[in-house]
């Protein structure tokens, strides 16, 4: 079974003055008007899972106006188990983590419990820009290996630490090499990486796409150190990034700033041949991001070993019945989901039957 959370509770946290609420091992409705408090809750949900928010709040955001701090509690249970996981942010003071009476960081959580969330602003996934997309492929990848974490975030500082070179009046040869041999080393090491987690996504992407919505789709990852670079070592990938650094010279100290490497990359679907961000529906594309969510279900799965928790924060609304269905039979299975909702219609009586539904508001 794996764990699951069975109970969180929020005190001096966003709205909340004191807020507890009971989850089981399947879905679970938080229902009630705008402005309740239920995406808090799935916030809330994701920092004890993820240690992250999608919401990318200041510390003093999550603290309730008038109190000095704001705590989290989750208990997680299953196979035996207990863990216990507070989140605790204090005005002035970033916000901390303890899991089981110890210390520990926010990348230390996804090892107990991996989450997987899908709110309203995915929906413009496939049509926004490529950094959604490398960011969405990022965040899940450091969700399932600690150490991919710390490679993108030791890449970004050595490619801003170059940007920041490159916009120098005079720069020193020997110091720009030394910091192309630095950025290599790191874009070749994450772009392993990030295309070894995108192969595994893409053949699930697939599949369920075409379940929903009854048609194929193909997707690549496309890297801006060429075509040539798929299927390299590490090794050749950074003689292949410091051969493009090379060739890109005289245009990058024109521009100040780096031009190649895994933070210029995207990830492309097509649609009988045509782009999918130009040329797609609202509904394929939206069927594309829906399809990408339960991709990364399934890989969570694999990677941990344990189911992990489905986030699903007022996307009812913004899916038509078809979508709304394919969500439905999904979660229907063994898979602790919590998704919030102002309308109960979205979801077949049956489903509810066994469903836990908190009222939030007046619902």
């Amino acid at each position: 079974m794996g764990l699951a959370v069975t109970r969180i509770s929020m005190i001096d946290w966003r709205c909340f003055e004191e807020r507890v609420v009971d989850l089981v091992d399947g879905l679970n409705v938080l229902c009630g008007p705008n402005a309740t408090g239920k995406t808090n809750t799935v916030e809330a949900l994701q920092l004890i899972t993820a240690g992250s928010s999608f919401r990318h709040p200041r510390t003093a955001d999550l603290v309730r106006q008038g109190a000095e701090r704001g705590v989290i509690q989750g208990r997680l249970e299953g196979d035996g188990r207990v863990v216990d996981v507070r989140c605790e942010a204090s005005l002035g003071r970033r916000r901390t983590f303890v899991r089981n009476d110890k210390p520990c960081r926010p990348s230390d959580l996804s090892s107990t419990l991996m989450s997987v969330l899908f709110c309203p602003d995915d929906l413009s996934l496939i049509k926004g820009s490529a950094r959604g997309r490398r960011d969405e492929l990022d965040a899940f990848g450091a969700q399932a290996n600690a150490s991919y974490r710390k490679v993108v975030r030791a890449y970004g500082r050595a490619v801003d630490q170059r940007n920041r070179l490159l916009k120098e009046p005079t720069i020193d040869p020997g110091i720009l090499e030394a910091w192309d041999a630095e950025v290599a080393l790191g874009g070749a090491t994450l772009l392993r990486a990030r295309m070894a987690l995108f192969d595994r996504l893409r053949t699930q992407i697939c599949v369920v796409y075409e379940k929903v919505a009854d048609e194929p789709l193909d997707c690549s990852y496309e890297c801006s150190l060429g075509a040539e670079a798929h299927g390299l070592s590490r090794d050749e990938l950074r003689e292949l990034f410091l051969d493009r650094l090379c060739a890109r010279r005289e245009e990058e100290l024109r521009r100040g700033v780096t031009l190649v490497g895994p933070h210029r990359d995207d990830v492309s679907f097509t649609l009988s041949g045509r782009d999918a961000r130009s040329f797609g529906s609202q509904g394929q594309q939206r069927s594309v991001v829906l399809a990408w969510k339960m991709a990364e279900v399934a890989i969570a799965r694999e990677v941990v070993g344990e189911q992990p928790l489905l986030l699903l924060d007022d996307v009812m609304s913004e899916l038509d019945a078809r979508r709304r269905a394919a969500i439905t039979e999904f979660v229907g299975g063994r898979i602790q989901t919590v998704v919030t909702t102002a309308n109960l219609d979205y979801f077949p009586k049956e489903l509810l039957t066994g469903a836990q539904v908190v009222s939030y508001g007046d619902a």
